[in-house]
């Protein structure tokens, strides 16, 4: 049985959610998103319901990062990546059940959330 370690986040909405990373997998070959890495994460704001958020990091935009660095980006960045988009979710989206169930990062995204860590 895996322990999961609960996470809280109070985002700019007003929201306090508790959420925790699930996994993450290639997008499944159908899905409009692929090809991307999908990292998913448990999400409730009210502690009664629970529900999946995934999370899209396209090839393309890991590819262009690469180009443009030179470099490839290790799991740990991609994550923290991934984790800031939740973040943004949060704290923009007044219903993230609804209106955030499959969120994206682009490529100038995923430029923003890196430099803001000091990912060169």
């Amino acid at each position: 049985m895996t322990v999961r370690r609960l996470k809280t986040y109070a985002g700019a909405s007003g929201y306090v959610y508790q959420y925790y990373f699930v996994g993450k997998r290639a997008a499944l070959v159908d899905d409009p998103k692929a090809p991307a890495r999908e990292f998913i994460f448990d999400v409730t704001s009210d502690r009664k319901l629970t529900y999946a958020v995934s999370v899209f990091l396209p090839e393309t935009t890991l590819a262009t990062w690469n180009r443009t660095h030179g470099r490839p980006l290790n799991d740990a960045e991609q994550y923290a990546a991934v984790k800031l988009r939740l973040f943004r979710a949060f704290d923009e989206l007044e219903n993230v059940m609804t209106d955030g169930r499959r969120l994206t990062i682009d490529t100038s995204l995923l430029e923003e959330a890196l430099s803001s860590l000091g990912v060169e």
